[in-house]
């Protein structure tokens, strides 16, 4: 059963890490497996997204977005009954829908950290939204702002905290509620069978300015956030190396790019492997 660790002991850990040159790495697992071996390979975090169910049933992970299961819920369970228990020694992050009106937030941060949890993460988050639509939820206070107060209060409760942001307003904010890690998104991650392709994603030189940007706007509220970057041209660790020295990064999230486009690849070519042999006695 996985070890909950305290504010202070996950932010001592990764900062440890950055202090010797080393990135610090957050890799989403949506199943059991997925955890277990990203454990293995030496990850800082695991993060339990609801799109993470739907990402390892095959689906786009896009889906966590919308209204197709109660994703607070989907979290706990997959959580408490699959990544929980099979991970030893790695702080367990839980993707909380902090904008959501049916729930106790304060209540259910408290369960969140008596399930073993070590931290929490904006996520579904309405960064994904924009235009008109984003402006109505904002209006009627479903607002990152939302999401940066729940993210306060858990920190106050002693979990450790991280916050997607997607423009340098969003940073800024997540900044002054003193958010522990702040991970410069840039939009759905390319590659794989349910991935998006490169026309709907930015270049590698336009993500580098974006991360940048965002960077500043997190810096120029005087926080001591450790830096992170996440998503659309981000899909393989030699773009994700090219970013490092690049820009202000201390650290990587993956998700779709830790593990579903991995699975996707290794399980298409075993079965080919297998499909490819003959039978001996013809």
């Amino acid at each position: 059963m996985a070890v909950r660790f305290s504010r202070g002991e996950v932010l001592l850990r990764l900062r440890k890490k950055i202090d010797r040159g080393q990135a610090v790495i957050a890799a989403g697992a949506g199943t059991g497996i997925s955890a277990k071996c990203e454990e293995k390979g030496g990850v800082d975090l695991i993060a339990v997204y609801n799109s993470g169910y739907f990402r390892m049933s095959g689906l786009p992970s896009v889906i966590g977005m919308l209204p197709y299961g109660d994703a607070n819920s989907i979290v706990m369970n997959m959580g408490e009954r699959l990544i929980l228990p099979v991970v030893k020694d790695t702080p367990v992050i839980a993707g909380i829908n902090g904008t959501d009106p049916t729930r106790d937030i304060g209540l259910f941060l408290k369960k969140i950290k008596d399930t073993g949890f070590s931290g929490v993460i904006n996520f579904p988050t309405v960064a994904v939204f924009d235009g008109n639509f984003r402006r109505k939820i904002e209006f009627l206070g479903l607002s990152y702002a939302r999401e940066m107060e729940m993210l306060k209060n858990a920190g106050d409760m002693d979990l450790f905290t991280m916050a997607y942001a997607f423009t340098p307003e969003e940073a800024a904010m997540a900044g002054r509620a003193g958010t522990d890690a702040i991970i410069a998104h840039m939009g759905t991650t390319i590659g794989g069978s349910v991935g998006v392709n490169e026309d709907l994603s930015m270049t590698i030189d336009n993500a580098v300015d974006r991360i940048q940007m965002i960077f500043r706007a997190v810096k120029d509220t005087g926080s001591r956030a450790i830096l992170m970057i996440h998503g659309g041209p981000l899909s393989a660790v030699d773009d994700v190396a090219r970013v490092f020295k690049r820009t202000d990064a201390a650290g990587f999230v993956g998700a779709s790019s830790m593990e579903r486009v991995p699975v996707e690849q290794a399980i298409e070519r075993t079965a080919r492997s297998f499909c490819s042999l003959k039978i001996g006695h013809i």
